[in-house]
């Protein structure tokens, strides 16, 4: 089982001439969703309000197979991110956000623990996931994207030494070009991946660049892929739907358990080339649609058919 933890939100997605429209989204809930879809056992640990977006929400969940982990609707009000597409379809945001969390949940069977964005970022409950994941690494998995918010850490130094600290708590990590821009600016992302694989308990950094492709690195392999080719709709959850189909990659060839990172470690060239393939795909699919629609076990595997 993998178990993602993390904000649940509404997409208000507007593009020029258009009424707004809203989608469910946050990125641990897309990645959750997009989990289920590819055929994974997955439950979510996060909180939304006792309203009819929160219930909206709660009803995605359970309509997608995704197990609701703890007091769900425990939040004075459901979170919203604005986004605002532009002629190419790319999003900014704007937040109105709440997030708190208890507890961390571990249900029985869990390998993998998903964490990351608004999850690590917003109090209180960004400091309650990040204490638990010494102890929960020891014995399962951890995954984390970064997906920092620049208009929600006004302090950047800050910022950096979060995302390092939870960094240094994962096996993998998977964070897109512009964050690494955004949290060490004029670096080269190839560099910062060979940062955090030396200098951290990371075995995994791969690094999405939009329609350029992605790169993923090992201590022992690095491989450049090129983008896969698709129509854009829009790019919202785009991010999280190459997170779910590396998650899923992974999970399909056995190797998100902790009692399996020596095989993570010693991938050759051509199998973290086919693992980032199967995660593109995914994205590059999500990307045809509008919102974080992600794609099913299905439609993934008809597209690597052609």
């Amino acid at each position: 089982m993998i178990t993602v933890v993390g904000e649940a939100l509404i997409d208000i997605v507007s593009r020029a001439g258009e009424p707004p429209h809203e989608h469910p989204g946050g990125s641990p809930f897309n990645v959750a969703v997009g989990l289920a879809r590819l055929g994974a056992e997955v439950g979510l640990a996060t909180r939304v309000g006792k309203d009819e977006r929160g219930s909206r929400l709660v009803e995605h969940l359970r309509a997608n197979g995704v197990h609701l982990l703890g007091d769900a609707e425990g939040l004075p009000r459901t979170s919203t991110a604005h986004a605002t597409l532009d002629a190419d379809g790319v999003a900014t945001y704007e937040f109105d956000l709440v997030w708190d969390l208890p507890e961390v949940p571990l249900p029985a069977g869990t390998s993998c623990l998903h964490t990351g964005s608004l999850g690590l970022t917003i109090e209180p409950g960004a400091s309650r996931v990040l204490a638990a994941l010494p102890d929960i690494r020891r014995d399962v998995l951890v995954s984390y994207d970064p997906n920092p918010r620049p208009a929600l850490v006004p302090d950047h130094e800050a910022a950096v030494r979060r995302v390092e600290e939870a960094v240094s708590l994962a096996h993998v990590v998977k964070v897109s070009e512009e964050d690494v821009e955004f949290l060490y600016p004029g670096s080269d992302y190839r560099d910062v991946a060979a940062k955090w694989l030396r200098g951290t308990g990371t075995d995994l950094v791969v690094v999405t660049r939009g329609g350029g492709g992605a790169y993923g690195a090992t201590r022992g392999a690095r491989v450049d892929l090129p983008g896969v080719p698709t129509d854009v709709v829009d790019t919202v959850g785009a991010g999280d739907a190459f997170m779910s189909g590396l998650l899923d990659a992974l999970r399909r060839a056995g190797l998100l358990a902790v009692p399996r990172l020596q095989a993570l470690r010693a991938l050759t060239q051509d199998a973290l080339h086919g693992l980032l393939h199967q995660a593109a795909v995914v994205g590059s699919l999500t990307c045809r649609r509008a919102g974080a629609d992600q794609p099913t076990r299905a439609e993934v595997d008809a597209f690597l058919r052609r």
